[in-house]
C-alpha cells in the first residue's frame, strides 16, 4: 500500500498546484507566490554581481592606476632609484616598480583653471606598474620625453580644459618665485602630447609629466621622490611593503593603497553584504508566502485529505503530497529567477548603455562617482549559493502546513459535507 501511495503523492501534489474548477483562487495564490521567488532570486543575483562589479573595477582600473604600495625616504630624495628598484623586484611577491616624483597644482588653459595632480614617470618603467597604457585614448605614453614639456590628461580633465593633443597648458604650483619684480606662483607650460580614459574618476585629475621634467620643476637636482610597487596580489601590499622596508633601512617610510583607497574598497563590501542581506529577506519572504498558499489549500482540500485517509492513504503520504505541491512552488520560481538573474547579470551593462544613450542621460558620472558606467560580473559561486538557500527555504516553508494535514482526522472533515 505504502509503495501504491508514493506516486500518488507527486501526482496530487502536482494536480494541486494547477487550477482546477472551483480553486482558481489558490493557483492564483501559487502563481504569485512563484513569482514573488523569481523576481527575489533574479534580483539578489543581479545586485550581487553589480557589487561585484565594482568591486572587480576598483581592483582593476582604480587600483590599477594608483600604487599598490609605494617607498620614499623621511629625509632627502632617493639618488640610485635604479639599484633600489633592481633590489625591490628581487622579492618574489613584487610584479613591477617605477620611480615617481609628483607635483599638485592648477592647470590652466583659455580662462578654465581646474586642479591636479600630476605624476611625474620614468615611461620606460610605467608600463610595470600601470594600466594607463592600455587606455590611451591619443598618444602614446613613449611621447613624454624629458626636455621637452610634455603632458599626458585624463580625457574629463583635457576636455573640460578644452586642451587636446598639440595644445598648450599652464601648469601652476603652489609655491612661490621671488624676484626683483615681487613674489609670484611658479608656472610652466607644457604641450599635450597624449590623453587617457579609464572610465573613472582619475580621468578628471591626474595628469603624467616626464619624470625629468618633474624633477626641475620641483627643483630636485638628483633623485626622485620614491618608488611605486606593485604586488602579485594587492591584498599583500600593506605587510609586504612594510617588511621590504624594514630589509633597506630605517630611513624608508611607506604608503599603501589601504590608506588611499581602502574606505571605499571596504565600503563596497559592506554595502554588498548589507544589501545581500536584504535581498535575502526579500527572497525569504517570498519562500514563506508558500506557507500561506498551502494552509489555503489544506483547508480547501480537507474534503479530498479525508476520503485519501479512508482509502488507505497514510499520514505520511498526504505530507508528501502537499511538501511536493510547496517544492514545486519553490523549484520553478528559483530556476526562473536564477534563469532571469544570469541574464540580467550579463547584459545589465549593455542595456543600461542602452539607455543612457536612447535617453541622452548619465546614470554615473565619474566626476562624481569612481567609474562612469555600471558594471557587473556574476560569480557562480554566488550564484549557487542563493539557490541553495532558495530551496532550502522553499521546503522549510511547507513542512507546516504538510504537517497539518497530515493530521486531518477524516470523520472531522466529512462531518459537514
Amino acid at each position: 500500500m505504502r509503495a501504491m501511495f508514493r506516486p500518488l503523492s507527486l501526482f496530487v501534489g502536482l494536480r494541486y498546484t494547477g487550477a482546477k474548477r472551483s480553486n482558481h483562487f489558490i493557483s492564483f495564490i501559487s502563481l504569485v507566490s512563484m513569482i514573488g521567488l523569481t523576481l527575489g532570486v533574479a534580483v539578489l543575483i543581479l545586485v550581487l554581481s553589480v557589487m561585484n562589479g565594482f568591486d572587480r573595477e576598483l581592483r582593476q582600473r582604480i587600483l590599477g592606476m594608483v600604487p599598490h604600495a609605494t617607498i620614499s625616504q623621511y629625509r632627502g630624495e632617493i639618488d640610485d632609484w635604479s639599484g633600489l628598484i633592481q633590489q625591490i623586484n628581487s622579492y618574489p611577491a613584487i610584479e613591477g616598480s617605477a620611480p615617481y616624483i609628483d607635483a599638485q597644482g592648477m592647470l590652466t588653459s583659455r580662462g578654465v583653471v581646474r586642479g591636479v595632480l600630476v605624476n611625474g614617470i620614468e615611461p620606460e618603467y610605467e608600463g610595470a606598474i600601470s594600466i594607463i597604457k592600455d587606455h590611451m585614448t591619443r598618444g602614446r605614453l613613449e611621447n613624454l620625453k624629458s626636455g621637452e614639456f610634455g603632458i599626458i590628461l585624463g580625457d574629463i580633465l583635457a576636455r573640460s580644459l578644452g586642451a587636446f593633443e598639440g595644445d598648450k597648458v599652464t601648469l601652476v604650483l603652489p609655491e612661490a618665485s621671488i624676484s626683483v619684480a615681487g613674489v609670484f606662483p611658479r608656472l610652466k607650460r607644457f604641450t599635450v602630447v597624449g590623453t587617457f580614459k579609464v572610465g573613472a574618476e582619475l580621468d578628471a585629475n591626474i595628469a603624467y609629466i616626464h619624470i625629468n621634467d618633474a624633477a626641475k620643476i620641483k627643483r630636485i637636482k638628483d633623485g626622485v621622490q620614491g618608488v611605486r610597487l606593485k604586488f602579485d596580489n594587492l591584498f599583500d601590499a600593506p605587510q609586504g611593503v612594510r617588511q621590504i622596508a624594514g630589509d633597506l633601512g630605517e630611513n624608508f617610510r611607506t604608503s599603501d593603497w589601504t590608506r588611499t583607497h581602502g574606505n571605499l574598497f571596504q565600503a563596497i563590501q559592506l554595502e554588498k553584504k548589507m544589501i545581500g542581506l536584504l535581498l535575502f529577506i526579500i527572497v525569504a519572504v517570498a519562500a514563506f508566502n508558500i506557507v500561506s498558499t498551502l494552509v489555503m489549500v489544506v483547508t480547501d482540500k480537507r474534503s479530498d485529505i479525508a476520503i485519501l485517509r479512508t482509502m488507505g492513504a497514510s499520514s505520511g503520504t498526504i505530507m508528501r503530497t502537499f511538501i511536493v505541491q510547496g517544492g514545486f512552488i519553490g523549484v520553478i520560481g528559483t530556476l526562473a529567477g536564477t534563469l532571469l538573474g544570469i541574464l540580467l547579470a550579463l547584459t545589465v551593462t549593455d542595456l543600461v548603455a542602452w539607455v543612457e544613450q536612447l535617453f541622452n542621460i548619465q546614470f554615473l558620472s565619474a566626476e562624481v562617482y569612481f567609474i562612469s558606467y555600471l558594471p557587473s560580473e556574476l560569480r557562480w559561486p554566488d550564484v549557487t549559493t542563493i539557490c541553495l538557500s532558495s530551496l532550502v527555504l522553499s521546503l522549510l516553508a511547507t513542512i507546516y502546513p504538510a504537517y497539518r494535514a497530515s493530521q486531518t482526522q477524516p470523520a472531522e472533515a466529512l462531518r459537514y459535507e
